[in-house]
């Protein structure tokens, strides 16, 4: 069976003001994934996924203080919040949830910091970045992992990197669109994972 990929929003920031440009740069520090792995399914080397996440994110240009979380979780847990966020009742793949910052100093309603002109100044290439989170649902991975990129291990690879580039503001909601992620996620994927050409059996399956 086939699970259609997709791109949700974050809890509590579907109604916020949203930046036609996410950026890439937070302030001074450095670009951090949190990986937590919240299923026992399938057994998965968190600090490998971790630093394909981080060597993605470093690829699209994100760079300073940056953070991303990166979850494992069980079937019922994403078909959970695919319901809830997607109204999809049934278990995904992926679920990618983008934060896109705003100059909250200059919002209006509880988020606002303040309405003087001093303390709206604010340069947001001062503030931490929060890219988003990306949870991957192992098992079902390892049911489809045939069809898509072959096998268990290329196929979390194209999760995570799907879920990354997801939360950095790339879509498959057009052909045009779908077919530049492909290609992005194919480029990285052979500069980041195989370090070669891709596989000839390797599908990307949406």
């Amino acid at each position: 069976m086939r699970h259609r990929r997709v791109c949700a929003v974050s809890v509590g920031v579907a109604d916020r003001p949203r930046s036609r440009n996410p950026r890439r740069a937070g302030g001074d520090g450095s670009v951090e994934v949190f990986v937590s792995d919240e299923q026992s399914d399938i057994v998965v080397d968190a600090a490998r996924w971790q630093r394909l996440a981080t060597n993605v994110l470093q690829s699209e240009g994100v760079r300073g203080q940056a953070e991303m979380a990166l979850l494992f979780v069980a079937p019922t847990t994403i078909q959970e919040m695919n319901r809830i966020h997607m109204g999809n009742d049934a278990p995904t793949d992926v679920l990618a949830f983008p934060i896109d910052l705003i100059d909250d100093s200059r919002a209006t309603g509880p988020a606002a910091r303040t309405a003087t002109p001093v303390r709206a100044r604010v340069d947001a290439s001062d503030l931490p970045l929060l890219v988003g989170d990306v949870v991957v649902c192992p098992q079902v991975a390892a049911g489809q992992a045939s069809e898509h990129a072959g096998n268990l291990d290329d196929e979390l690879a194209l999760l995570v990197t799907h879920g990354v580039l997801h939360v950095l503001g790339y879509d498959h909601d057009t052909q045009e669109h779908a077919d530049r992620m492909r290609a992005r996620e194919r480029q990285l994927l052979e500069e980041l994972h195989w370090c070669a050409s891709a596989p000839s059996g390797f599908r990307q399956g949406y």
